[in-house]
């Protein structure tokens, strides 16, 4: 939230998993569940913001177009519904969202599918 009380619906570098430890760290000895067709793995971290990964098959979705594609839709998502995460004393959580699909799902599917594992994991 800003100054004024409104969202921001930003999706800075800052907030993106990168290194090595942490990921494999994540895998190791993170949680998960699916709903089809996006697998949400996550961890509850101290930090700053809640950290995300991307992940598509390249088994699964064969030319790289289509995976940026899946990609891009995945991430703006996240962008515009990440409000429904709340910090709970300056704990946050690292996710990877992992598309297991082999089509390519619309973007509104990809949402709805999105927000509902983010208020699964409010739930938890």
């Amino acid at each position: 939230m800003d100054t004024k009380g409104q969202t921001k619906y930003t999706f800075p570098k800052s907030e993106r998993l990168t290194g090595k430890k942490s990921i494999e760290e994540l895998f190791a000895k993170g949680s998960s569940f699916f709903i089809h067709p996006i697998v949400l793995k996550y961890q509850l971290v101290e930090g700053a913001s809640h950290k995300i990964l991307i992940a598509v098959s390249k088994k699964a979705l064969k030319k790289a177009v289509d995976r940026n594609l899946v990609r891009r839709r995945i991430r703006e998502a996240y962008r515009l519904n990440k409000h429904q995460l709340s910090a709970k004393n300056n704990s946050f959580y690292n996710l990877a969202f992992i598309y297991t699909d082999q089509n390519i799902l619309a973007y509104k599917e990809i949402e709805n599918k999105l927000c509902k594992l983010l208020q699964r994991l409010e739930k938890n």
